[in-house]
């Protein structure tokens, strides 16, 4: 009991600390581009939190199979290289019985993992997709950002707003051109507003200006004063996304037909799946050689980890294109991996059996 909680323990703190690491690099890199689109006006502010909240389930799912995997190499590779793993086999531990203790531990681990990639990852995916849409609302005003030429709408459609006080643009310059068209069109209003109108578009209002209307074509200059003008920000049926086959509930895509609901469905289960597999690869790798490191086998067993994962996003495009069969989809991969990680586990056992063996020969000699 003590070794298995001595190994436990020792797993445990690796992969909580690579999990954290890989987390804040990654947390760091979407708050950067976040940042980004709320700099150039494309995000109102206030939602910047929400998004960098929501993204994080996702993100684990995805951390937490590569954190057990470097936890488990990073664990053992300094048991090895401390030679306590020497001393353990001469106390009678088997290279089985620390694979045993490792697949234990990747079950606690996978439980968690389908926790977060069945329930809280959807469940993420869809409050972002609402939190989208309510930026999406807030794209008006909020994302106009006053003494800078912004695009809104269409491409071709700039803005330039001097200040925006109560809600109000302030000093209203705007140019567009519509597509294939040799008229130009320049406008300046005191004031400008955005309005919902009752179908779900982006109204822009301005009010109190002028528009000076080009004809390139015809070289005609034409002047139009105006008390009112209406401008379409956001078209609800060019711009109204889809709702992602991320973000439907486990539940829903149980009852939903078609290839991409299950590929859906298969990527979801493939990732806690994979832990078990992950240790039968980590484990006979993680045994080096005192003098190479515990770094001395990491490059092979990140490329074979970068080769499972690869194998399971291109079954899982092919199987949304519907050119793979759903009773084979990623389940080829997984007993691919499994033939792998079983090899490995009866080579080293094998390999550790014929070295005892030469030992106590020596011995009776």
């Amino acid at each position: 009991m003590l070794i298995f909680k001595y190994l436990f323990r020792e797993t445990f703190k690796s992969q909580i600390a690579v999990f954290f690491i890989l987390m804040a690099i990654f947390v760091t890199l979407r708050f950067v581009r976040i940042l980004g689109d709320a700099t150039d006006g494309n995000l109102p502010s206030e939602l910047v939190l929400g998004f960098i909240t929501l993204y994080s389930p996702m993100l684990a799912s995805l951390v937490l199979p590569i954190s057990l995997f470097l936890g488990i190499m990073l664990a053992y590779g300094r048991l090895y290289v401390d030679s306590e793993m020497t001393v353990l086999r001469a106390c009678g531990v088997s290279e089985w019985y620390v694979t045993r203790v490792t697949l234990f531990f990747s079950l606690v681990v996978a439980s968690v993992t389908a926790l977060v990639t069945l329930y809280l990852a959807p469940l993420a995916m869809e409050k972002e997709f609402q939190l989208q849409q309510e930026a999406n609302a807030k794209s008006g005003i909020a994302a106009l950002i006053p003494g800078r030429f912004q695009q809104i709408g269409e491409d071709n459609t700039v803005i330039f707003a001097h200040d925006n006080e109560n809600d109000e643009l302030q000093k209203v310059f705007l140019s567009r051109q519509q597509k294939d068209d040799e008229q130009m069109q320049f406008i300046y209003a005191s004031v400008g507003t955005v309005e919902e109108s009752a179908n779900g578009e982006q109204n822009l209002v301005l009010k109190s200006g002028n528009q000076y209307q080009v004809d390139r074509k015809q070289s005609d200059f034409h002047i139009v004063k105006f008390d009112a003008y209406s401008i379409v920000v956001d078209d609800v049926e060019s711009e109204q996304a889809r709702r992602k086959m991320t973000a439907v509930s486990t539940i829903e895509l149980l009852k939903m037909p078609g290839s991409a609901a299950a590929a859906e469905l298969q990527w979801r289960l493939a990732i806690p799946l994979s832990l078990p597999f992950l240790v039968l690869i980590a484990v006979p790798l993680s045994s080096v050689d005192p003098r190479q490191g515990r770094f001395g086998k990491m490059l092979p067993a990140l490329l074979l980890y970068l080769g499972y994962f690869l194998l399971l996003l291109a079954s899982r495009r092919i199987l949304e294109d519907g050119n793979l069969p759903s009773y084979i989809g990623l389940w080829w991969v997984h007993l691919l991996m499994a033939t792998i990680g079983i090899g490995l586990i009866a080579k080293d056992r094998k390999s550790g059996a014929y070295i005892r063996k030469m030992m106590f020969r020596g011995r009776s000699v």
